[in-house]
């Protein structure tokens, strides 16, 4: 079983750190993926790529038909954007799952689907904040999870790690130097052991998924950060839980029939989550605020209708 990592040469957030991860001991040339160039440490396996990092679909896959040995998680390198052009470091999984088929999406992925989340992120976001402390990034840069969101589709359990938000920080080789620790320390090629392994450490086995709140989904990240033994599944912000406004009676009672995409949305996403924690305590946490009634009314009712079980912050203690 083995991990990839993927960059992209035309971003400065992905190459940046890819370069600085690649110069630290264990790397040798390994076998290319048609044009794209691989490095082999232990178990990992670096792919450097020369197109948009969410375009190149099925790397797990092809990667596998080409060499035989099977993905265990993938790991994307890459810029973050934000309007606020504030400094990040950010870690999120993949997926577009509120949208219909057909519909188009200009960051890749297929509508109506979601990876297979990597059990490392909520490690890795500890983790982070910790390296990024010790490279005195805090508080110029903002440590954070981002909601599930955009491509490329791929099968195995997946993670973006990114550099955010402007060019100038993209460039920024503290920060390139961060993640590098990041990967190399989180993957145990220090020796010391991965981190975020769910196969060998899964003894805790509650697992969140986010539903509601803005896309940097702070209500969940809050739990993250502080319980330690917390997993992490999707993370779908008010945006990918689409809810058309259901007529009222004069009562103020809800009508049947809410319509939208966030049945499927939740579903895809819940289905993706189990899949990633074989054996895993799945339970939902709502971000309550963030909902108006006859939101948060639909989504327990339909939550309890799928078994899925609902958790309150106390829950993942």
């Amino acid at each position: 079983m083995v991990t990839l990592v993927v960059a992209t040469t035309i971003d400065p957030a992905s190459i940046g750190p890819a370069s600085a991860l690649l110069s630290m001991p264990g790397w040798h040339p390994g076998p290319p993926l048609k044009d794209i160039p691989s490095y082999v440490n232990g178990q990992v396996r670096l792919l450097k790529h020369d197109h948009s990092i969410v375009s190149e679909d099925h790397l797990d896959k092809r990667w596998e038909e080409s060499t035989g040995e099977v993905v265990d998680d993938v790991i994307f390198l890459s810029k973050h954007t934000a309007v606020s052009n504030r400094p990040a470091l950010t870690v999120h999984p993949i997926g577009i799952p509120h949208l219909r088929e057909g519909e188009v999406s200009n960051s890749g992925g297929k509508p109506g689907w979601a990876a297979p989340p990597n059990p490392r992120i909520a490690s890795w976001l500890r983790l982070l904040k910790k390296i990024a402390q010790e490279h005195n990034l805090i508080p110029e840069f903002e440590i954070t999870m981002e909601a599930t969101h955009h491509g490329p589709e791929i099968n195995s359990p997946t993670m973006f790690v990114e550099i955010g938000s402007t060019e100038e920080y993209w460039k920024r080789q503290d920060a390139a130097q961060a993640i590098a620790q990041l990967v190399w320390e989180g993957l145990g090629l220090g020796g010391a052991g991965d981190i975020g392994n769910w196969n060998k450490n899964n003894d805790k086995k509650k697992v969140l998924l986010g539903l509601g709140g803005g896309h940097y989904v702070p209500r969940h990240m809050d739990i993250v950060l502080k319980e330690d033994n917390v997993w992490v599944g999707h993370l779908l912000s008010g945006y990918s839980l689409p809810m058309e406004d259901p007529k009222q009676t004069n009562e103020g009672k809800e009508v049947n029939g809410i319509g939208g995409t966030w049945k499927q949305a939740i579903k895809v996403s819940y289905d993706a989550t189990c899949s990633a924690f074989p054996g895993g305590e799945i339970m939902a946490h709502l971000d309550q605020k963030s909902f108006k009634s006859w939101q948060k009314n639909a989504i327990t009712s339909f939550l309890n209708e799928q078994n899925i079980k609902i958790g309150k912050p106390s829950d993942f203690s």
